[in-house]
């Protein structure tokens, strides 16, 4: 796994630098802009021409893409600069690569330095391929003030491949918030990966996502204690169930799902199918008999277990005591996808995942729903794993959709450490939050997988996975990871416009053996 920082850890690295190690910052801020300037350089194709605009602050991020400027100015390059700040507002480092730009200026007709006054004065960035944000650093927090936000608003408009250093400006690190947000293609992060930069706000803004240095080495970093990790191949890998050459179908791994209904049999369908792509030796769908028919004609090779629902095409209470032996003889529980949201059906679900305390389940969709209004509280959600997107998430715990987002990692922390469960919450991309308060996020995935389906997908193979697999925690990632590369695999035969959930279900063995020959 990649590990992740804060930005307070972040801005702290500089601090030890200048304390510990001695580095002056003028130095860092050099270190940083040669950085920057070497990871460009592998973006060269997108560079049309050779004119370059960079926005630059009042603080130590705007001196940044000062020294920046000269970098590209004395390789030939064509700079236009855009301050924010007027020379009086200007301090230290800053200040100083400043008016070494000044001087330059004298010297050379390729660049040209603006103080920004109006919207008219950005005009400047027309003609550039490439524009650079350098305004704000890992500090700011909050709603962009103006000028800052219309500033930011109109480089957007702007037809051109868009860098930004450290952070794109108006994205809040922390929560990875903002309001109005620089739209970087490329985000060059300085000294570390910076958490914030990889789910919310930060994953649809930051674009390609490198990593630049300020010069200090690995040895602040290697001693802080962190919880917030990227997902890589190698960890799916290691997640993968292991199969033993003596498994036979019911050693391998049983699994009882209960779920659809006669009026969404769909999702139900999704899930058994996954379970046994996914490699489980034996899966129960349990399923209304009034409509077991419908089940039967979509299932792959899970069977259907029938349970009495007097025409009703949905689970009841009166069901549990029918249920009860497969519920005891499977190693995972499946539940939620597709029962629906009626009384019955939900007051069921809540029955059977209480009754089953020491059992290993998968909670999803409309079983989530059913441990609304605190309910979860009331029920021990040890041994469980729930799978939510966001929606179903805040409702769970009772805050609107808008305050979940605006801090993802504090209530997916809280939540999975207070009920010492595991929670994976869906979305793009998904998050693993852990018992221990670890935060995962998927590094794979694409845009087109928002279908119907593929959530259902997604709790099928967790549970596969889960059922063969003492290492819950190892092949929950491997699970979530693999998901989603089978759809990045998709991509390249059926873009994103085209495959469904279905796709993704049959391509998993091609996700499988794509990181088993890249990585053994």
């Amino acid at each position: 796994m990649i590990t992740l920082f804060s930005a307070e850890e972040t801005r702290n690295a500089d601090v030890y630098a200048l304390n510990k190690l001695g580095i002056p910052s003028i130095v860092l801020m050099e270190n940083a802009a040669r950085s920057v300037y070497e990871i460009m350089l592998k973006y060269s194709d997108y560079f049309v021409n050779k004119n370059i605009g960079i926005i630059c602050g009042k603080g130590n991020n705007g001196g940044d893409g000062f020294a920046l400027a000269r970098h590209l100015l004395i390789n030939g390059f064509y700079v236009n600069i855009v301050s924010i700040g007027k020379e009086s507002e200007l301090k230290g480092d800053a200040l100083t690569n400043y008016l070494i730009i000044k001087n330059i200026l004298t010297e050379k007709i390729t660049c040209k330095l603006t103080h920004f006054q109006t919207i008219n004065d950005l005009k400047t960035f027309k003609n550039c391929s490439v524009i650079i944000d350098s305004v704000l650093g890992t500090g700011s927090k909050g709603k962009l003030s103006e000028p800052l936000a219309e500033i930011i608003k109109y480089i957007n408009s702007l037809n051109a491949f868009k860098i930004a250093i450290d952070l794109p400006t108006g994205l809040e690190l922390e929560t990875s918030s903002g309001v109005e947000i620089f739209q970087a293609d490329l985000t060059i992060t300085l000294s570390e990966l910076k958490t914030g930069l990889f789910f919310g706000k930060g994953y649809v803004y930051s674009g390609i996502v490198e990593k630049g240095s300020i010069g200090i080495g690995h040895d602040y970093y290697d001693k802080l204690i962190t919880s917030a990790y990227l997902i890589e191949p190698e960890d799916a890998l290691r997640g993968l169930p292991v199969k033993k050459k003596d498994s036979q179908k019911y050693s391998a791994g049983k699994v009882l799902v209960i779920a659809g209904s006669g009026q969404y049999p769909g999702a139900a369908c999704f899930t058994a199918n996954a379970v046994l792509k996914s490699g489980a030796g034996a899966c129960f769908l349990a399923f209304p008999k009034s409509v077991k028919h419908v089940a039967q004609k979509k299932l792959d090779a899970a069977i259907t277990f029938p349970y009495e629902d007097n025409k009703t095409e949905m689970l009841r209470e009166l069901n549990f005591d029918e249920l009860k032996p497969k519920l005891e003889w499977a190693d995972v529980i499946v539940i939620g996808p597709g029962l629906g949201r009626e009384k019955s059906a939900l007051a069921s679900a809540r029955k059977i995942i209480s009754s089953f305390k020491n059992k290993y389940f998968v909670i999803d969709a409309d079983a989530i729903y059913t441990l609304t209004n605190e309910v979860y509280k009331k029920i021990n959600l040890k041994k469980k794993t729930l799978t939510p997107h966001h929606k179903e998430f805040a409702d769970l715990i009772g805050i609107s959709l808008q305050e979940l987002e605006s801090n993802i990692p504090f209530y997916g922390k809280r939540f999975a450490v207070e009920n010492k469960c595991l929670l994976v919450l869906k979305g793009a991309p998904s998050i693993i939050f852990t018992q221990k308060g670890k935060m995962l996020i998927n590094s794979a995935g694409n845009p087109g997988m928002a279908k119907f389906g593929t959530g259902d997908a997604l709790t099928g193979i967790i549970a596969a996975f889960a059922a063969q697999s003492k290492e819950v925690e190892n092949s929950l990632i491997a699970a979530v990871y693999l998901h989603s590369l089978s759809a990045d695999l998709l991509v390249e035969t059926k873009t994103e416009y085209s495959f469904t959930a279905t796709d993704i279900i049959e391509n998993l063995p091609n996700a499988i053996k794509f990181i088993r020959n890249s990585l053994i």
